[in-house]
């Protein structure tokens, strides 16, 4: 099992019929592990940019799902699989909320030495839609060149 100081680059972009799109750009370092043959786990610890700080944030990625876990304050897990849709409970201090996911495209590569994710999905908060996500992710690691893409 390889484990790798990786440098993770995500641009995330919100949009709901009820404002104009959001962009969040981020960039952290992070860990990058082989889970053998069933692919790859990715972490980094969230800051204040995000408004999560205090918070582990974990990408578990397999041949056909990504997993999102996030443990802190703010505890969730969204599960993304090309054409389903996932539910699940997020917590928050104040109380949890029922999360529907239904991701319309996905695509990972991943290799010990970083790779790309790009995720598109609805976001449902207690069965009401509530806008589209987009997020792509770029790992590279600690200490080479960004690839031109």
């Amino acid at each position: 099992m390889s484990e790798n100081n990786v440098i993770i680059s995500i641009k995330g972009v919100q949009s709901s019929p009820e404002q104009e799109s959001e962009t969040i750009e981020l960039v952290t370092e992070g860990r990058l592990e082989s889970d053998g043959e069933s692919g790859f786990t990715l972490s980094y610890q969230e800051s204040e940019v995000t408004g999560m700080e205090g918070t582990l944030t974990t990408f578990q990625i397999e041949k056909d799902r990504v997993t999102l876990l996030r443990l802190g304050e703010f505890n969730s897990q969204m599960v993304f699989e090309q054409g389903r849709r996932h539910v699940s409970l997020y917590h928050t201090p104040y109380g949890s909320l029922s999360v529907g996911v239904n991701t319309r495209e996905m695509s990972s590569r991943m290799d010990e030495r970083g790779g790309a994710i790009r995720i598109a999905y609805d976001v449902e908060i207690d069965h009401a839609l509530t806008g589209t996500n987009t997020f792509e992710i770029s790992v590279r690691e600690a200490g080479t060149r960004r690839s031109p893409v």
